[in-house]
């Protein structure tokens, strides 16, 4: 009797065991960045987001929010690195290392042309947060502040117009789309002639934003 209640109890112990290693885990929490959906795979840190300028809109640099007088680009294009990505809700940290503007034209009186205009001292390092609204923050490094610099030939010679925000920018992000916007943020002349707006405000938004480090290079959501 003895040797049978033994391995009844042995067989229990056994069975409990099992049991504990064969319960289904309790699923992680979706990270802050995802590919494909809301649901999807933790965005890898390391990866690279790439986005040209949402289709029918344009970048803009003008004098004023909501002003058409100043500087429009029909394309413009970025380049992010995925530095952390924890489970939401939390903030993700990416090094914006590149921001281009093309096909740039003036509204300006006495502007005669665009010959550039450009993102200066890069990387700026982006936060997305988890959430709706104003959850995008972009700021300098220390390469510098966060700034644009833009030349224009005009009727007197070419023009350099140099912009700094140094406390960063924001702006909003939209899983509907897979975008991200940056609405009439305001940028301080640092350098150049009266021509020049005293402050530009920078309009644009990117999308879809896309994991080019993934296969079939999926959308960017955030939670």
């Amino acid at each position: 009797m003895r040797i049978r209640r033994t391995l009844a109890a042995a067989s229990l112990a056994a069975i409990a065991l099992t049991g504990a290693a064969v319960a289904p885990a309790q699923a992680s929490a979706a990270a802050v960045l995802t590919q494909g959906s809301a649901s999807g795979p933790a965005i890898t840190v390391g990866d690279t987001l790439v986005a040209n300028l949402a289709s029918g809109t344009a970048a803009t640099f003008t004098d004023g929010p909501g002003s058409t007088n100043g500087v429009s680009c029909a394309n413009s294009s970025f380049s992010a690195t995925v530095t952390s990505n924890p489970s939401a809700p939390g903030s993700a940290t990416e090094q914006l290392n590149s921001q281009s503007f093309d096909s740039c034209t003036s509204s300006v009186f006495g502007v005669m042309s665009v010959q550039s205009v450009t993102a200066t001292s890069l990387p700026y390092t982006n936060t997305v947060t988890s959430g709706s609204g104003n959850n995008v923050s972009l700021n300098g490094t220390s390469a510098g502040p966060v700034g644009i610099t833009v030349v224009l030939n005009t009727l007197l010679g070419t023009v350099n117009c140099a912009y700094q925000s140094p406390s960063g920018i924001t702006g909003s992000t939209s899983n509907s789309s897979n975008s991200i916007s940056f609405a009439n943020q305001a940028a301080t002349l640092v350098s150049g002639p009266g021509l020049c707006f005293s402050t530009g405000y920078f309009s644009a938004t990117y999308g879809p934003v896309t994991d080019t480090s993934a296969a079939g290079n999926p959308v960017l959501y955030v939670n």
